[in-house]
């Protein structure tokens, strides 16, 4: 069974794990230190952002030509790139841990794209600015525990991402999709229905959401659960856990509180303290 990054480097006797920040949807920044190791990333689940914060020169990759590390160095690793690691000195590095459905979902609502654009190359011990300052912001959050700090790191790294061009198949149209959205903006306080979205769509219920999943990387339940918090995010300052809950269309305060945390890594008062203190 395929492994992420992160559970086979746990694995591992020698890697130490300093930091650890949970930034929700199964996303999480990692801060590790290893040395005197060897690591085997076969087939690994998700997506693994790698920045070197310290050392590396000691550290090569096996499969390919050989290079070593610096402080700075960033590796990019796509989900099923395999990679063989030889650390000989230690070094200290952070990982950003991204499942393939949130990282294609994220992409697809920053970019409006079809999440099947996005193209992800594979960067090994590069010199790649694109991705460097965030990741060392994110591991500054980690290390400060800092959930906002890096929800904008995140946001950053993602908006950084390069916008593929090449043509997709199936899938709903941009028009359509913008229009679901509109649709459902307007309803968020509302029960939404699989079979309310597809006659927006004037499709079938298993049509669109086959359609919808394609396009968006997740289904519309979960586009839409991602909606709601998005727009309790916006009601925070403002207004009561209550209110925020019935506005956003959860079924009590409870199941938004649960839904919020498991989305962002913090309760809605835990996340309105951090932004507002």
């Amino acid at each position: 069974m395929p492994l992420s990054c992160q559970a086979i480097l746990s694995k591992s006797k020698n890697a130490k794990q300093l930091f650890a920040l949970n930034i929700g949807g199964e996303r999480q920044i990692s801060i590790w230190q290893n040395t005197n190791d060897q690591v085997h990333y076969d087939d690994p689940l998700g997506h693994t952002f790698s920045r070197y914060l310290a050392g590396g020169q000691g550290t090569r990759r096996l499969d390919i030509e050989e290079r070593v590390g610096w402080p700075g160095a960033v590796c990019v690793f796509p989900e099923g790139h395999p990679s063989h690691w030889e650390i000989k000195d230690p070094f200290r590095f952070v990982h950003l841990y991204v499942p393939n459905a949130q990282l294609r979902a994220h992409y697809a609502k920053t970019h409006d794209r079809d999440c099947r654009t996005l193209e992800l190359s594979e960067l090994t011990l590069a010199h790649a600015p694109t991705f460097s300052g965030p990741l060392a912001a994110m591991a500054q959050a980690a290390i400060d525990g800092n959930v906002l700090q890096a929800d904008a790191a995140f946001a950053e790294l993602i908006g950084r991402l390069n916008i593929g061009k090449k043509a997709v198949v199936g899938g709903l149209s941009p028009h359509t999709l913008r229009r679901i959205d509109e649709w459902v903006e307007a309803h968020l306080h509302t029960t939404i229905r699989l079979e309310d979205l597809a006659q927006v769509a004037e499709l079938s219920e298993f049509h669109f959401h086959r359609m919808f999943s394609a396009s968006r990387g997740i289904s519309p339940h979960n586009w839409i659960l991602g909606q709601r918090i998005e727009h309790a995010k916006a009601l925070l300052k403002n207004t009561s856990i209550a209110q925020i809950s019935a506005a956003c269309g959860f079924s009590s305060q409870s199941h938004f509180t649960r839904a919020f945390k498991t989305s962002t890594g913090l309760t809605p008062a835990a996340y309105r303290r951090a932004l507002f203190g």
